[in-house]
């Protein structure tokens, strides 16, 4: 039995009908099966390089048999991918739904704004924190306005304000950790996760080299840190009368890193460091990408989960808008591929053999472990929710303006203002300061 979906039958679903809705794709390189793909890297230590060292290898269990698998797209990584498809749907005026944005266009034109789908700890998140809005003509720190309140001070037991203001963070969970009760503040577990792993993965090597067109060398010269100009970008200079000082009147070759006591650690002052001169050809094989048998993409959305969520109007209306909004988020994402970083894109299998995709394919869960396949698309999946959203009790309903507008849009504050402004002057001379 193939089951087309309906709001009665997933309201049934989530009062108890079902424990999960998950989906399972089986996937494969676009350049076909043995071609390399790279999955995240990670920074190792100097005694830990060895081939791979920079991927998250792990062994799992595979029909009784012990197999080395690689992480190609973390659970983290996955959420993210699924708010920015939600985002755009958002962006298309297709879902009505609360998103509270931070203007940036003054301080960071390119970004432009950062909304509680993509900042990285949506609702919670310290741009929003740092943020001030205009309510009843005036200004006031998010946290102090009344949408702000409302998200403080929910919790599990009372999930209504966060669903007034974020229900995302209901979804893909958030924990108000910076806020003004600390670690106490609140905290709400994802209910939906997806991860991409690889199987039978084996790391490799890449090369990396560069032709210089002017034809400069390294012994040509030494490059200094230029001592710069009010409001100058900072740059190189040949002389190194020009350059800046480190503490005893040391020419600060280019390159150099600054240290969180004021000091500098020394650069090379190669012209390689400014991106001139030729780079031999080198080997890298502590992040030279992995071959895989095959990839696996594990997508789960507990209803159980979402069960324990407490509201105080009708429970299961606000839980059936969460379920259908996660589904929207898992299809949403489904459609826009797999191109997850460079040389790495992935397509589902096909089998020849039983001529059939290995794409993926929804199923509810029972309480028993059996399972009910689901017949659901995107566009079946926006009309689902929104419908469950048009059945919220008066309390919880969303206004129509939602579809098309934000339910408060954000200033930074100045402080923030200029953090960010000082941020992206260092970074347009490079990365030149030394983070530990």
């Amino acid at each position: 039995m193939c089951l087309n979906i309906t709001l009665g039958e997933l309201c049934q679903l989530v009062e108890g009908g079902a424990v999960a809705i998950r989906g399972r794709a089986v996937l494969e390189p676009a350049g076909g099966p043995g071609d390399k793909v790279f999955p995240p890297s990670h920074s190792v230590g100097d005694s830990e390089k060895r081939p791979g060292a920079k991927y998250a290898f792990e062994t799992r269990r595979r029909d009784g048999k012990d197999i080395r698998c690689v992480l190609i797209d973390s659970v983290q990584s996955q959420a993210n991918r699924m708010e920015e498809a939600l985002q755009a749907l958002w962006d298309d005026r297709r879902l009505t739904l609360p998103v509270i944005e931070v203007d940036l266009s003054r301080a960071a034109p390119d970004v432009h704004r950062v909304t509680s789908l993509t900042a990285p700890h949506r609702v919670a998140d310290a741009l929003l924190r740092d943020s001030f809005v205009v309510e009843n003509g005036e200004q006031r720190l998010f946290r102090l306005s009344t949408p702000g309140r409302s998200f403080t001070d929910a919790s599990p037991r009372n999930a209504g304000p966060l669903f007034r203001v974020c229900p995302t963070g209901l979804v893909f969970g958030v924990w108000d950790s910076t806020g003004p009760k600390g670690g106490l503040g609140a905290k709400f577990a994802r209910v939906l996760t997806s991860e991409i792993i690889g199987i039978g993965a084996e790391p490799g090597v890449k090369t990396a080299s560069r032709i210089d067109p002017a034809q400069i060398v390294n012994a040509a010269a030494t490059i200094y840190r230029k001592r710069p100009e009010s409001g100058e970008i900072p740059t190189w200079t040949l002389d190194p009368e020009e350059a800046e000082l480190n503490r005893g009147d040391e020419p600060l070759k280019w390159g150099a890193k600054k240290k969180n006591d004021g000091t500098w650690k020394q650069g090379e002052g190669k012209p390689t460091t400014a991106n001139h001169s030729n780079i031999p050809p080198t080997i890298d094989d502590i992040a030279g990408g992995v071959t895989i048998d095959r990839a696996e993409h594990t997508v789960v959305l507990s209803l159980a989960g979402l069960r324990r969520l407490g509201f105080t109007e009708d429970g299961a209306t606000p839980r059936v808008v969460l379920a259908a909004l996660g589904l929207v988020a898992i299809l949403a994402a489904e459609s826009r591929g797999h191109d997850l970083r460079s040389r790495c894109l992935l397509i589902p299998r096909w089998d020849a053999k039983e001529e059939k995709s290995g794409a993926l394919v929804l199923e509810a869960v029972a309480q028993d472990g059996s399972t009910t396949p689901l017949t659901l698309d995107l566009e079946r999946a926006v009309s689902l929710y929104e419908e469950a959203v048009r059945a919220l009790p008066d309390s919880l309903r969303f206004a129509d303006n939602l579809r098309r507008e934000p339910l408060a849009t954000l200033t930074p504050s100045p402080k923030l203002e200029q953090l960010i402004t000082q941020s992206r002057v260092v970074s347009a001379a490079g990365a030149d300061v030394e983070e530990e």
